[in-house]
């Protein structure tokens, strides 16, 4: 292959060698067995990624539907419930299996996450015994089919807006369902259209004439093949993507359901009508309920990060494969990858999918320690908010971001179905949106960060956290921030003193970390600082925020982004010395230096890169993509992706 080690022989580099069955290991961790499991199922059903692309639709969601039945069978679905229903008693687990079957048809990914994450993750964790023993057998077998049905047509972020109300009648002792108008229906719900014969539906409880805020209920919406008395149900039509999933819209015309159908894990309503909870705050139990869903956040992004990697398996495949254009008249025709602009658009990419992959396995061990009762108490379950709000935003939009470049890098042969972009780009793009816009989730990322996860965080919404934040001193926030004497560490760390940022070597990592701190730090001060002034010139904490939003948003992407290195940093540092070893190093370092390279305005700004700094970063940057470029294929190998899930003979070969 000709690939330009030139500079990197002229320095002592030895390429290593990658033990692609070993990196799997690496990647796959406690969990190879489940995700073997899903990767034969996978194989087993490969056919669906044709049947998408045949069947008409309501075909292709009756496939669908059988597909997760017959998965259903296998255990790798119901990895996530207790043993003594028929699952796994494994949250981990059930994570990794979710995030495997990302590999595949997206639509069958969605429904499995809907009828197992979502409706059985409610009936789960909101519910108790009764509702476990009535549901949970048959629902982990996909008997039952299910809906989550939270989102409404006129409110998605905003739960605790929701417009269904559930009145409670002490004289029939039921609860009475009902859509108060249109913006209140229920919609773009998945299972709804066709299948779910439940919904968990969240709506207002009212009890004696007094709203106690959002509560779930389990609500018939189907008896058989017939829609329920008082349940009005739309298809919501063909969609952008996932056609295999039934979202629909639902509307309650006074239902009534027993008062047993209220999930009453976290408050319950007497047969005289009266309301009791052991969590007496109102926002405080609002917070405590939807934090027990942050599974579904989990999920989708890592099925963002496998989606991310399909696409790069197939471009990387494609680059070392496809000629174009020769260097001299008498030569043969280059390979793409070996073009340095094409290194540029793939490599990084192949860097950031690996450094989120590591992230990822943080994010599904603390939520395995939080739900297992290991790690459980109050700061440790809003850390986990936070970070699977974060690690889902990042992870999501760089599957947007990755599956685009790639097709773009197959040039027309990308644009044909059979190689699989059509359906990435159609399936996974929802992924930004649902689970959570990512937009929202920084900004709850950043509440935390300026709040400390203190005991007020759940009690507070934006208004709140304003007057919350400014009641500090700007350093007092910035000491409860995980950077706290970031300065003082450097200095420890590394070379330089004062002028650490210029004198430390790029390929440091305690230097690219420090970096990556400072900037984080920096920018939170900022919107302290910012929303102080705001206050202190007597105007509205609503206008404050709205004004500091943009910066809001800035700091929780760079504190994500410090997590996300963290992660990378720590688990090449713990491997053994090896090839894999040197390989994962260089993917760090390309990671690290290409995220301060794309934000080097900022960090020129704020006098911590020089102009001579900056041009060395990305000469490193285009130095590490020439080392990194024979180790490609390896590289992406290793993620174990079943050759037939990447559907595309012409690029793949």
């Amino acid at each position: 292959m000709a690939t330009d080690n030139t500079s990197t022989a002229a320095s002592g580099y030895v390429q290593p060698e990658v033990d692609v069955r070993a990196l799997t290991e690496v990647l796959d961790g406690g969990y190879a067995e489940i995700r073997d499991l899903v990767r034969t199922n996978l194989v087993r059903h490969a056919s669906v990624l044709e049947e998408a692309d045949e069947l008409d639709v309501d075909a292709f969601r009756e496939r669908v539907r059988d597909l997760v039945v017959e998965m259903a069978a296998t255990g790798q679905t119901g990895m996530g419930f207790p043993s003594e229903y028929g699952g796994g008693g494994d949250i981990g687990a059930s994570i990794a299996a979710f995030e495997t079957l990302a590999f595949g048809d997206l639509s069958v990914l969605v429904k499995v996450g809907v009828q197992f994450g979502l409706f059985g993750g409610a009936i789960l964790q909101l519910g108790t015994g009764r509702h476990h023993d009535a549901y949970l057998p048959d629902l982990i077998t996909g008997q039952l089919m299910g809906c989550f049905a939270m989102t409404e047509t006129g409110h998605g972020s905003n739960v605790q807006a929701l417009g269904t109300l559930a009145k409670y009648d002490p004289v029939g002792r039921e609860f009475v369902i009902t859509t108060p108008g249109d913006q209140a229906s229920k919609d773009y719900i998945g299972n709804a259209a066709r299948h779910a014969e439940l919904a968990v539906v969240f709506a207002q409880l009212e009890v004696g004439g007094k709203s106690e805020g959002v509560h779930a209920f389990v609500v018939p919406i189907r008896a058989g093949a017939e829609v329920a008395p008082g349940v009005r149900i739309e298809d919501d039509g063909r969609k952008m993507g996932l056609n295999g999933v039934d979202n629909g819209r639902i509307r309650f015309d006074g239902v009534r359901v027993p008062r047993e159908a209220l999930l009453n894990r976290f408050a319950d309503v007497t047969t005289e009508g009266v309301y009791e909870s052991p969590i007496e705050n109102p926002d405080r139990r609002f917070f405590t309920m939807l934090g027990t869903l942050v599974q579904g956040r989990v999920s989708v992004g890592g099925a963002g990060v496998n989606a991310a990697k399909v696409a790069l398996a197939i471009a990387t495949k494609y680059a070392v494969r496809r000629r174009q254009f020769a260097a001299t008249p008498d030569a043969e025709e280059q390979l793409l990858l070996d073009y340095g602009l094409h290194q540029r658009r793939l490599l990084p990419l192949l860097a950031r999918t690996y450094a989120l992959h590591f992230a990822q396995d943080v994010v599904r061990t603390q939520l395995h320690e939080v739900f297992s009762g290991i790690e459980d108490d109050a700061h440790a379950r809003r850390r986990l908010e936070s970070r699977a709000a974060g690690t889902k935003a990042l992870a999501t939009w760089h599957a947007t971001r990755v599956v685009q470049e790639c097709r773009e890098a197959c040039g027309g042969a990308g644009y044909l179905a059979v190689n699989r972009f059509a359906a990435l780009k159609a399936d996974s793009d929802i992924f930004t949106t649902f689970e959570g816009d990512n937009h929202v989730l920084l900004q709850l990322v950043a509440k935390g960060l300026l709040t400390h996860y203190a005991s007020e965080f759940e009690d507070l919404d934006q208004l709140g956290t304003v007057r919350y934040v400014t009641s500090l001193a700007v350093e007092t926030v910035i000491e409860k921030t995980s950077a706290h004497k970031l300065l003082e560490r450097v200095r420890d760390l590394l070379p330089g003193g004062d002028e650490w940022d210029q004198e430390a070597g790029l390929l440091d990592s305690e230097y690219q970390l420090a970096m990556l701190r400072y900037r984080e730090e920096h920018m939170l001060a900022g919107v302290a600082r910012r929303l102080k002034r705001g206050i202190d010139q007597k105007r509205s904490p609503g206008a404050v925020f709205s004004q500091v939003q943009d910066h809001v948003i800035a700091v929780a992407r760079a504190h994500v982004e410090r997590l996300v290195l963290e992660a990378f940093v720590d688990k090449v540092r713990a491997l053994p010395a090896s090839g894999n070893k040197v390989a994962l190093g260089l993917l760090c370092d390309l990671f690290a230096l290409s995220t301060i390279e794309a934000d080097r305005a900022w960090f020129m700004e704020h006098g911590r890169l020089t102009v001579q700094r900056s041009k060395a970063i990305s000469r490193e940057v285009n130095d590490l993509c020439r080392k990194v470029r024979p180790l490609a294929v390896d590289l992406v190998d290793a993620w174990g992706i079943p050759s037939e899930m990447l559907r595309a003979p012409d690029l793949v070969g």
